[in-house]
């Protein structure tokens, strides 16, 4: 079977643009003819070198899709020119699951499609992706700072305090970082293999200073507590028989918890104070407080609900019970969020959401058709698309209270509480899946992507002419509509007090190489940003930056004499 792969024609690299523009059917089955034709010539003569691996490099990129796509296809006959070859600075890797050549390295965007149909409607998804020129007047990130030290994929940051944050990954150290300088504050070593989890942790005994701590675990099955002052060692636990795979720290406790194979309670001085029971071997994948005392662990496709019991006698007398368990959820559970005292939500790989009362634990709204094809507006009606595991997966969640914003596949989706439905979406807001996203306080909202981009929205209200319709194909995507008369009645009714919201694309902020694994926002003094090409970068608001630059200049030909200062 052959199978075909397009990349952007405009080149590779983080600084490359998008392609505008869609792809018609003849085109690309026209495209996919042409480009059989050269392969047929080419099949029986490519061998295992490097000149010819070179030469089809040169081959593919003499073929130009229009809509911006190079394409190219390719056969397990010549898997073996492609093993980890590396050629005028570009690395190619064999993938023997889908016998097809995938590129490596600064591509931020690529399809791979099993037949015509498939390529088409990858194109096609491709194209619809929202783009944004050069000059971005409400993207305030002109500057960056590239924070170098990483030797691995960074995959965790963490916020200390107002101007400090540490990073993580797996080349198992930890960096604690100055989000206004990028100055290096302490490099931490202590684990032998990549962190899998990180958590600050305040102390607050009143009898001492309030100290600023974090806490990591490591796949070296240790878990160490750090001293953000002074960079040292606080303690570290060497007793799990397991990977630790989340921590949560309840503050007004003052004790944090571990979740792996069971779930361990420990005070500020490592001492274990409690535990479960051994739950799964695959483990306690996330965990969130709850009110009286109460956290949820997502177990596979279950959660869990347990009771923390205090006491005031040290270590003794704590005591953790299991009280309910939650089996609403047809596949393992991938993300968990507490919206408020009284609701959390959690997201599910195949694309479920569920809102729950964080009081009694019962079910109060669930949205499961985030991926209902059949009604979406911005899809050609002969396009139908797959729902591949990494295309329905609800990557991260998010919440204002008000919203629940949801990462699922290479979208995003704004689910109201109040009116217990998705209110705008985003279907195809990166190139590749989701990871990470964060609402601002001014109605902004901001996602990265493995494509490598880093992408700033606005939910804005869509002003609706008084004749204008409701699609009813809106509300029947999210399972809510219904049928015939009964779908336009219910449009009609809706139509006069409902607001109808879109996310609109204000600013796309290009400059690391590969996935961006998450963020942090630090109000005036920007955003920071982690990916796998180990890097971590501060975005900076070029006015505040030149603004501050003035005014350090000023003062300092101030002080010697040059400058006459007037209040």
């Amino acid at each position: 079977m052959r199978w075909a792969m397009a990349f952007p024609a405009g080149g590779f690299g983080p600084g490359m643009a998008r392609a505008p523009g869609g792809v018609s059917a003849c085109e690309a089955v026209g495209l996919i003819e042409r480009i059989t034709g050269v392969l047929k010539e080419k099949q029986g003569s490519w061998e295992n070198t490097e000149a010819n691996l070179k030469a089809c490099q040169n081959d593919r990129a003499k073929l130009l899709l229009c809509g911006g796509y190079r394409v190219w296809l390719s056969c397990s006959s010549c898997k073996s020119c492609f093993q980890d070859s590396e050629v005028d600075n570009v690395s190619y890797r064999y993938h023997a699951d889908s016998t097809c050549i995938i590129l490596k390295g600064n591509c931020r965007s690529h399809v791979i499609a099993q037949n015509e149909e498939q390529l088409l409607c990858e194109l096609h998804q491709k194209s619809s992706v929202q783009t944004i020129g050069e000059e971005q007047i409400q993207n305030p990130y002109t500057e960056l700072l590239v924070l170098k030290g990483h030797q691995d994929i960074v995959r965790f940051l963490v916020q200390i305090d107002d101007c400090r944050f540490a990073s993580a990954g797996d080349d198992g150290i930890i960096f604690l970082w100055n989000a206004q300088s990028g100055e290096k504050l302490h490099e931490l070593h202590g684990h032998t293999h990549k962190i899998t989890a990180i958590a600050p942790f305040s102390s607050s005994d009143v009898a001492e200073e309030k100290t600023n701590l974090i806490i990591t675990a490591s796949a070296d099955r240790t878990v160490i507590v750090w001293d953000c002052t002074s960079g040292r060692q606080v303690q570290k636990v060497s007793c799990f028989h397991y990977t630790v795979k989340c921590l949560t720290v309840l503050q007004r406790l003052n004790v944090w918890l571990s979740g792996g194979s069971d779930l361990c309670v420990w005070n500020q001085k490592l001492d274990l104070l409690c535990k479960t029971s051994h739950l799964t071997d695959a483990g306690i994948s996330a965990l969130v407080e709850l009110p009286k005392n109460c956290v949820a662990a997502a177990v596979g496709k279950e959660l869990i609900i347990f009771r923390l019991s205090a006491s005031n006698k040290g270590s003794e007398g704590w005591n953790i019970l299991e009280v309910k368990r939650l089996v609403d959820h047809q596949d393992n559970i991938s993300s968990l969020v507490s919206v408020n005292d009284l609701t959390f939500v959690t997201g599910s790989h195949i694309g479920e959401l569920i809102v729950w009362d964080a009081l009694d634990w019962t079910k109060q709204a669930s949205e499961c058709n985030f991926w209902d094809s059949s009604v979406h507006q911005d899809v050609q009606p002969e396009i139908k698309l797959s729902q591949s595991p990494h295309e329905t997966s609800v990557q991260h969640l998010t919440s204002d209270e008000e919203c629940v914003f949801a990462a699922v596949g290479k979208g995003i989706y704004v689910y109201n509480l109040q009116m217990k439905r998705v209110i705008a979406c985003q279907r195809t807001a990166h190139d590749s899946s989701v990871l990470h996203i964060e609402k601002l306080p001014n109605r902004q909202l901001i996602s990265c992507s493995e494509d490598g981009s880093v992408r700033i929205w606005e939910l804005r209200e869509k002003q609706q002419l008084p004749a204008e319709p409701v699609p009813t194909g809106f509300f029947n995507m999210w399972g809510f509509g219904r049928t015939n008369k009964q779908a336009n009645q219910a449009a009609k009714k809706v139509q006069e007090n409902t607001p109808v919201y879109f996310l609109e694309l204000v600013g796309d902020l290009i400059g690391h190489s590969s996935a961006v694994q998450m963020f942090l926002y630090f109000g005036e003094l920007g955003l920071a940003t982690c990916s796998a090409d180990h890097l971590i970068i501060l975005w900076k608001d070029g006015e505040r930056e030149s603004s501050l630059r003035s005014l350090t200049l000023f003062k300092k030909l101030a002080q010697n004499g040059d400058l006459q200062l007037k209040l």
